[in-house]
């Protein structure tokens, strides 16, 4: 099973939008470095909703060989059709990725019936084990407690990246599912309380930046070590604040890019980080010690 620090990598793109392979190799190599626990590839972090299909897949297959399996390798497939999210969780299991992760079917708001059989479809065609995310500021729609809790008799379906930051609701979830079923947290700020409530790590953003930190904040966590946990996090939280400043890949992105790590670029409808924004960010990557 997977645990810990599990980064949603971005994926580096030049100023036309192009993808930056070669950064995109050197982010890889710098997570494994520094003990990122598993990477999420062309999740929503990653731009999954503007990568054309092609792309999406070439990103996993990347992703796959340059890891070669060191670290487990997740891959963003969900989608708000059910046939193309099975379609691209086929393929990622054609390349080799250990787990899928599914984002809740945006925009066209399905009711929990449509949510649940939805993953239910996913689940049944396609055998791979698979972890559900939920993250209504951004799709939505809310997957309840209870349509997760009835999802977690798949067998295939292992997990769930909860991203409301709602520790009551986690524990809910925690509480009425089995112990081979794993909650991630998918919100920074509130990750460390997540972890400490049954939370089995955290999908992070924060975790492009400071890899090293938040894998050190969660391997505590884990081990129960709350004080620890707790001084690692406190000099992480300028960035959980701040990296969400705009709509998130915008900050992150832009902070990579500040510190020499990828190259400018980001893909329309989402631009630049506006000038205000490069001042809480750079503030943030101050009082955090990256820069």
């Amino acid at each position: 099973m997977i645990t810990g620090s599990i980064v949603a990598l971005v994926t580096p793109m030049l100023e036309n939008g192009d993808i930056h392979w070669e950064s995109l190799e050197q982010l890889i190599e710098l997570h494994i470095d520094n003990g990122t626990n598993a990477i999420v590839a062309v999740g929503t972090t990653g731009e999954s909703a503007t990568l054309s299909v092609s792309e999406h897949k070439q990103v996993i297959a990347f992703v796959v060989e340059k890891v070669n399996k060191r670290i487990p390798v997740i891959a963003g497939t969900g989608a708000n059709s059910t046939r193309e999210a099975i379609e691209l969780t086929k393929a990622a299991k054609d390349l080799g990725v250990d787990a899928c992760l599914l984002v809740t079917p945006y925009y066209n708001k399905p009711m929990q019936e449509g949510l649940y059989l939805h993953h239910k479809a996913i689940a049944e065609a396609v055998d791979i084990p698979q972890i559900l995310y939920n993250v209504p500021g951004r799709t939505g729609v809310d997957m309840s407690a209870q349509t997760v809790i009835r999802l977690s008799t798949f067998k295939n379906i292992i997990g769930v990246k909860e991203a409301t930051g709602d520790i009551e609701r986690a524990k809910e979830i925690i509480n009425n599912t089995a112990d081979d079923f794993y909650l991630y947290s998918g919100d920074d700020e509130t990750a460390l309380d997540c972890m400490l409530a049954g939370a089995k790590g955290d999908i992070s953003v924060t975790a492009n930046i400071s890899p090293k930190a938040m894998s050190s904040m969660c391997d505590w966590a884990l081990k129960g070590n709350e004080e620890m946990a707790r001084r690692v996090d406190m000099s992480l939280q300028p960035l959980h604040q701040n990296l969400f400043c705009e709509s998130n890949p915008i900050p992150v992105k832009w902070a990579l890019h500040l510190i020499g790590l990828i190259p400018n670029g980001i893909r329309l409808p989402l631009t630049v980080l506006d000038v205000p924004g490069q001042e809480r960010v750079t503030q943030a990557l101050v009082e955090a010690g990256v820069i």
